[in-house]
């Protein structure tokens, strides 16, 4: 069957109009940017990949512990991190052996134990004595004090005020505890004091008739 001049003419026509499909050319900074991308994602996994398999299983701490206080178990906490080589840790093996000694420094919550962080003197020493007090806004220092103060319990005027030399009495100890201050605004603390005065510390601590001053704090 033989196509009419006029078909031949239309098709002729119809495919005059029909626009071919630009081509895409690729920009070389764009092909550039994919590859550096590419080589980006496999040096992060790599990295990744080497850190995991560096991770150990360490102690961490969960909540804060002050300095001197007994450590707890739920104090403590198990993580998987990398660790320097140079940095000493504590292996979740022996998160046991730290429960029941006491922080030898101001432990905060996420940070890693280390062995130097703990200590197993006990409170009170032997030829010493721990005391508790209660203390009001104008029987402590400003500067809030700490685990490990050393500090000066003085016994204060009596009801007249007057200062008598012979009567003035300053028992020097060791801040064990410090407790925040209740509902009337008083502050618990304990103190550590050699043994022989704890009766007398005690016994003026009865009247209120107490302040405390603050030591250095060098080391």
């Amino acid at each position: 069957m033989r196509r009419s001049a006029s078909d031949k003419q239309a098709a002729t026509a119809s495919g005059a109009g029909v626009v071919p499909p630009p081509r895409m050319r690729r920009k070389p900074a764009v092909v550039a940017l994919s590859l550096a991308l590419v080589v980006l994602g496999a040096f992060l996994s790599m990295w990744a990949y080497l850190s995991l398999g560096n991770a150990q299983q360490v102690v961490a701490v969960r909540a804060d512990i002050a300095r001197g206080s007994v450590i707890t178990q739920d104090a403590l906490q198990v993580v998987r991190v990398g660790v320097d080589p140079a940095l000493a840790v504590v292996p979740a093996s022996q998160l046991e052996s730290l429960v029941g000694q006491r922080a030898g420094v101001d432990l905060r919550a996420g940070q890693l134990v280390v062995p130097a962080a703990v200590t197993t003197e006990v409170v009170p020493r032997t030829g010493f004595s721990v005391v508790g007090l209660s203390l009001g806004a104008g029987q402590v220092p400003a500067d809030t004090l700490q685990v490990g103060d050393a500090v000066r319990v003085v016994s204060t005027p009596g009801q007249q005020g007057e200062v008598v030399e012979a009567e003035l009495r300053a028992f020097e100890g060791v801040v064990v505890t410090v407790s925040p201050p209740d509902a009337s605004g008083r502050l618990g603390l304990v103190v550590e004091v050699p043994a022989q005065q704890a009766p007398e510390l005690a016994a003026r601590s009865a009247t209120g008739k107490l302040a405390v001053v603050l030591d250095t704090r060098e080391r």
